[in-house]
């Protein structure tokens, strides 16, 4: 942003740059202390309006901050500022077509604009179309060589694809030109595959009291030392600092987590009885939906379909909740307030809109997986659109799972941010697919994670046959397929399966409130049923 502004005076500018500033450190106390003077003397001004906007997405009011926007483009049709703005927000709210279809306009209309081309890159990555992200990015970096942001997300795609010290030594050369790069040290400490040293215990811990860190990397930086302290064995450091890093997430956004369990059996009053489906039975037959929580072994179950010579593995596609949102407007109503109102040919129409979404996941193989862990909230939708389609829910230990999502830096995750609000969202979320697994069990298969670790071969055959496909040993070695995975497990399922993958059992009685929280008897009671006689 300029020094000074068209339509506001010298004093003012610097206070709209100031207010900026606040929010790209995401300091959002600062932000509502200062917008409230410039609204009450420029209300209508596009950038004042472009900082309120946002603030409200900071907040978390998405569509408060999308409608604001689109007033303001509606006024100003040419400003790049507030496109991409509006694009950004648009994507957080996870419109992610839109978001892109947008910023292409933008890139044409101010080709120069780096961060243009930033957050387009950004917006292919989450839509799994990762060579047209990785073109964005660089010309992000021609534009302007120090964008590490840009440079950190490139590196993000060498990790996708199994490049792991390429990714690391790219880490390490943004690290080097800016040492609170918070991106970057969270990629590096998400590899995985190299314990990072005491040395960057140390650059962490100078870096996070850098004046010039924001919030954003402050968050990335506490999960990566905390991930440092836990290769130590500096348990309840690590757990310290991840309550810290939490903390300063949960200050901007809350979740609501009486309010999401109200909408979840809500929802599946909506489809009680299922409704009349799509007209043919065998629609979807191509897709196979992996669901549950983060961390639940999604990715490993994906790996092991993705091995078969039939199975495209996609990762996690936006499609389905993207065809859903186009119905709500569509209607003028949410999902799913609509469902009533459907009539098959309705649900036929959504499940060919979806299948022809997806169609370039099919062009080398017949059937693909869409991994998107949150679709568990559609499992009813999935079967009334694509009644031939399988889903495949999978169940981790309770505690494993919870503390792994507490542990990891889940962007727009809101749920993982504390021990109440995590065992909340896992009770939903078992509660609803034991739910799906009983009303459509010819469908829905729940892949249990610890059945696999202990009897592999049984297991893989009983999901391969759900699945509807002939057993293949490939998918035994699933270690082996070198496809691009992009998720935190990209490192773990190039790798043989491992018993030894509990977490937990590190970290005895400082789990406890955690274990308090999802119903669990404490580690000391525990033990107790386990020490013989």
């Amino acid at each position: 942003m300029s020094s000074f502004q068209p339509g506001l005076d010298p004093a003012q500018s610097q206070l709209l740059s100031r207010i900026g500033q606040a929010l790209d450190a995401g300091r959002i106390d600062d932000a509502e202390q200062l917008l409230p003077t410039l609204l009450k003397s420029h209300a209508d001004h596009p950038e004042v309006r472009r900082m309120q906007a946002g603030l409200l997405g900071m907040q978390g009011r998405h569509q408060d901050a999308i409608a604001l926007m689109r007033e303001v483009v509606r006024r100003h049709p040419g400003h790049a500022p507030g496109l991409n703005t509006l694009a950004t927000l648009l994507g957080q709210a996870g419109d992610f077509d839109a978001a892109i279809e947008m910023l292409q306009a933008v890139c044409r209309l101010q080709p120069n604009m780096a961060l243009a081309w930033y957050n387009l890159g950004v917006m292919l990555t989450r839509s799994v179309r990762n060579e047209e992200a990785a073109d964005a990015l660089q010309q992000a970096i021609r534009i302007d060589p120090h964008s590490v942001d840009a440079r950190a997300l490139l590196a993000d795609l060498l990790r996708m694809h199994g490049q792991s010290q390429e990714a690391a030594d790219s880490y390490r050369q943004v690290l080097a030109e800016r040492p609170w790069a918070g991106m970057a040290w969270w990629g590096l400490a998400d590899l995985k595959t190299v314990q990072m040293a005491e040395s960057d215990i140390r650059d962490l811990r100078q870096a996070l009291r850098s004046p010039r860190a924001s919030d954003d990397d402050r968050i990335a930086m506490g999960f990566a030392l905390a991930r440092a302290l836990d290769d130590h064995g500096r348990y309840a450091e690590s757990l310290q600092t991840l309550e810290q890093a939490n903390a300063i997430a949960r200050h901007r956004q809350r979740w609501n987590a009486v309010g999401y369990s109200q909408a979840v059996d809500a929802l599946a009053g909506f489809f009680a009885p299922p409704p009349g489906g799509a007209s043919d039975p065998r629609l979807g037959e191509e897709v196979i939906f992996i669901v549950g929580l983060p961390r639940s072994g999604s990715t490993l179950a994906e790996q092991i379909l993705a091995s078969h010579p039939l199975v495209e593995g996609s990762g996690e596609l936006p499609d389905l909740p993207q065809v859903l949102a186009e119905e709500s407007r569509r209607r003028g109503l949410p999902f799913p307030r609509w469902v009533p109102q459907m009539k098959p040919a309705d649900w036929q129409r959504l499940g060919e809109r979806y299948l022809e979404r997806t169609r370039h996941w099919r062009r080398q193989r017949p059937r693909f997986t869409d991994k998107l862990p949150s679709n568990w909230i559609y499992g009813d939708a999935i079967r009334a659109m694509l009644p031939g389609a399988r889903i495949v829910g999978c169940l981790r230990d309770p505690l494993e799972t919870c503390f792994s999502c507490y542990r990891q830096k889940l962007d727009n995750n809101e749920y993982t941010r504390s021990f109440e609000d995590l065992a909340s969202f896992w009770r939903d979320c078992d509660r609803h697919l034991h739910r799906l697994a009983r009303t459509y069990p010819d469908k829905i298969y729940l892949h249990d994670y610890e059945a696999l670790l202990e009897d592999p071969e049984p297991r893989i055959r009983a999901l391969l046959e759900h699945c509807g496909l002939p057993f293949d040993p490939a998918c035994l070695a699933f270690h082996e397929n070198t496809r691009q995975v992009r998720s935190p497990s990209a490192m773990q399922v190039r790798q043989p399966l491992r018993r030894d993958t509990r977490h937990s059992t590190r970290y005895g009685a400082l789990l406890d409130p955690l274990r308090l929280a999802l119903g669990l008897p404490s580690w000391q009671d525990e033990a107790s049923t386990r020490a013989p006689g």
